[in-house]
């Protein structure tokens, strides 16, 4: 009996800590888009290949269970694992930490999606985009209408996808005051962020309410239905430690 836990978060690396902790049968996937640290159990690198290349490693690696703990905007490889689960009757959960909520002193503008973003930021902004570099795409009306500054975790030799802007290439994890100077630097006017939760990447939201900045903040997809869903590590361990029993 084997769990497959898909990886990527500081969430899953802490529930593969758990199962190893506990000498549970573990394959952890991570598709490899940045550079990490390897887990302490089983480890796969790279992506499945589609269903058929997911449904291959269910069969091939003995996987009797699977927990997906990718980043909450993974939404086509949570709604591709819970679908081909459901369809070989292996059990699927997914965890999902809580969403940031708004508190005192910040500016929101909730939109449903990236292509949406564009819409809520004022003519001639200072962007900062901190969404992650591999959609960038989504983003493309900002660049009528902003300056954008879009952080990266690698360094890349592909040209700026913006007309004006620039990468800035840094590794989080990031601080409050660190971004705070940041965005002090690059004379910030908004930022852009998806609402991905957890105390991790939460610094640059700080710092936006302590400089004041409005937040163009994106909803996050829709969860797959009928998956059972896991709020805590704690919770997520749980589950894993029971399917591997």
């Amino acid at each position: 009996m084997t769990l497959l836990l898909l990886g990527g978060t500081a969430e899953a690396r802490a529930i593969a800590e758990g199962l190893a902790h506990k000498g549970a049968p573990t394959l952890a996937s991570l598709a490899g888009v940045v550079s990490a640290a390897p887990y302490p159990v089983a480890q796969r690198v790279g992506r499945f290949g589609g269903a058929e290349g997911f449904l291959d490693t269910l069969a091939t690696r003995g996987i009797t269970a699977v927990l997906d703990a990718t980043h909450p905007f993974a939404e086509r490889i949570t709604h591709r694992s819970a679908r081909l689960c459901r369809d070989v009757s292996i059990p699927y959960a997914r965890f999902s930490r809580p969403a940031w909520q708004t508190g005192a002193g910040d500016k929101w503008s909730q939109v449903a999606s990236p292509e949406a973003a564009a819409a809520a930021v004022p003519e001639g902004a200072r962007v900062f985009l901190a969404t992650g570099a591999q959609e960038v795409a989504r983003y493309a009306a900002l660049s009528c209408r902003a300056q954008v500054f879009c952080r990266r975790a690698e360094p890349t030799s592909a040209p700026f996808p913006f007309a004006q802007g620039q990468w800035i290439v840094a590794r989080g994890p990031f601080s409050r005051e660190a971004d705070r100077a940041l965005f002090r630097d690059l004379a910030i006017t908004c930022l852009i962020t998806k609402n991905a939760g957890g105390e991790g990447a939460r610094a640059k939201l700080d710092a936006a309410r302590d400089l004041s900045l409005p937040v163009v903040m994106i909803d996050r997809p829709p969860l797959p239905e009928g998956v059972e869903i896991l709020n805590s590590v704690e919770d997520a361990l749980a589950w894993g430690l029971r399917r591997c029993n």
